[in-house]
């Protein structure tokens, strides 16, 4: 692939008109030759002075829209990484901009150059596909915010706390303290289950009674239990009923609400005051049986 073409006229035609000019300083007088030196040079030296002057504002001005950015991200509570990489690309793209600027004002043609640029920027666009996927679903999630550090999630199997976002990937701490690193496109591609999202969540256990063990105990005793516990919200009432006759058991749903940050000791402790408590209230739990009727065949 060619990037930059030049027209065999075009040099041509700047060789002749090059020729034509030292003809024409060889022919003149020593002192208007060396006049029409000197204000080519006074011309060139001016465009020099007003492209570094050009340089010096846009300097000046990408600068002021930086700190503009910094400020703006910063009300907006933008994601660290995020706002500075943004911050970046703008400068980069500005920083482009004043080049082709100064470029142009020395009278070289940029259209190769623009042309150039285009081609690369494809070619780098095309060989980072997937990391750009990537980047994308990291803007999605810093700007979106699905999930924030220190939240319970689970995505793609994997259920943990959210230990670091960043642009390409985030980073999640697992109940086993495992730390594991996931691409963001396959996040923001599928179903995000928050668990830290709500400042309540509800717990449930199943209770599972033999038959014949009075219901009306068992709910008074696990009411009681419930009562005790202080992390319980108290302003939503418990629910307490029976779920299901099963084989061998009859299985009582118990729903609670409380601060999601103590969802799992309230359900590992109150699991346990149901094993120790219970019983002594003549509550007994069943184990798994079969009645097995044999009949006399003469």
């Amino acid at each position: 692939m060619r990037f930059l073409q030049v027209d065999p006229i075009q040099v041509d035609s700047l060789a002749n008109n090059l020729s034509t000019t030292v003809e024409q300083i060889k022919e003149m007088p020593f002192k208007d030759a060396l006049d029409f030196v000197v204000k080519g040079l006074a011309g060139f030296f001016w465009d020099i002075l007003i492209c570094v002057a050009i340089y010096i504002v846009a300097r000046w001005i990408i600068r002021y829209i930086d700190r503009l950015l910094s400020k703006a991200f910063e009300k907006k509570k933008v994601e660290i990484s995020l706002g500075k990489f943004i911050r970046s690309l703008v400068r980069a793209a500005l920083y482009v901009i004043v080049v082709i600027t100064i470029i142009r004002r020395l009278g070289i043609d940029t259209s190769s150059f623009v042309a150039l640029l285009a081609s690369v920027g494809v070619a780098i666009g095309m060989a980072l596909s997937g990391t750009l996927q990537n980047f994308a679903g990291g803007v999605m999630i810093l700007l979106l915010r699905p999930f924030r550090i220190g939240d319970y999630i689970q995505t793609q199997g994997i259920e943990g706390s959210v230990k670091e976002i960043k642009l390409f990937n985030t980073v999640i701490n697992t109940v086993d303290n495992k730390l594991i690193t996931l691409p963001n496109g396959p996040i923001v591609n599928n179903i995000i289950n928050n668990f830290s999202a709500e400042k309540r969540r509800r717990v449930d256990f199943s209770v599972a009674i033999s038959y014949g063990d009075d219901f009306d105990v068992a709910r008074k005793a696990i009411l009681d239990i419930l009562a005790a516990d202080e992390r319980i919200d108290k302003e939503t009432a418990p629910f307490v009923a029976i779920g299901s006759l099963a084989d061998s058991s009859v299985n009582i749903t118990v729903r609670v609400w409380a601060k999601s940050e103590h969802y799992w000791g309230i359900y590992h402790d109150t699991l346990e005051k149901f094993y120790k408590e219970l019983p002594a209230k003549g509550i007994h739990f069943p184990f798994p049986q079969m009645d097995v009727h044999l009949t006399k065949q003469e």
